[in-house]
């Protein structure tokens, strides 16, 4: 399994790891483990972000490899993979948020589609139940009228 923040500013990539992995982990891993888990990852990440210089107006987006082994998360800290843009670089910012701008219209167009299925499916599902009550009824008022 694979753990992406998308784009975030470093200030936040704490709360995105913590959220991502949750999400990513539901009904796998007992939740204490995720802020275990999370913590431990965190805190690597703190380290190797001062290493580099990062700093909280930066964005940056974080890959890591993990795997799930007796319910416990192992980070694969040899995959682990920090992009970093930062703040003065307006050209990739800019274009790093475009991108990130662009897959949330592109979810929202699909969610909405989602929506709009659903609702038909509602529509459809009323729809039939009317049907088939009729069906009971003309049914029921044969069955009556045969018996008289």
């Amino acid at each position: 399994m694979k753990l992406s923040t998308g784009f975030v500013r470093a200030s936040g990539y704490a709360y995105k790891v913590r959220r991502v992995l949750f999400a990513i982990t539901r009904g796998k891993v007992d939740p204490r483990e995720v802020v275990r888990a999370a913590g431990e990852l965190n805190q690597h990440i703190f380290e190797r972000l001062q290493e580099m210089g990062v700093e909280k107006g930066d964005v940056v987006r974080i890959t890591v490899p993990f795997s799930i082994r007796e319910g416990t998360i192992e980070w694969d800290y040899n995959g682990l993979k920090i992009e970093v843009y930062r703040k003065g670089e307006e050209e990739k910012l800019a274009i790093a948020m475009e991108e990130l701008e662009e897959r949330e219209k592109a979810l929202e167009e699909r969610i909405k589609e989602l929506e709009e299925l659903a609702l038909k499916l509602k529509e459809a599902s009323e729809e039939l139940l009317e049907k088939l009550e009729e069906l009971k009824q003309e049914h029921t008022s044969l069955k009556l009228r045969a018996e008289e």
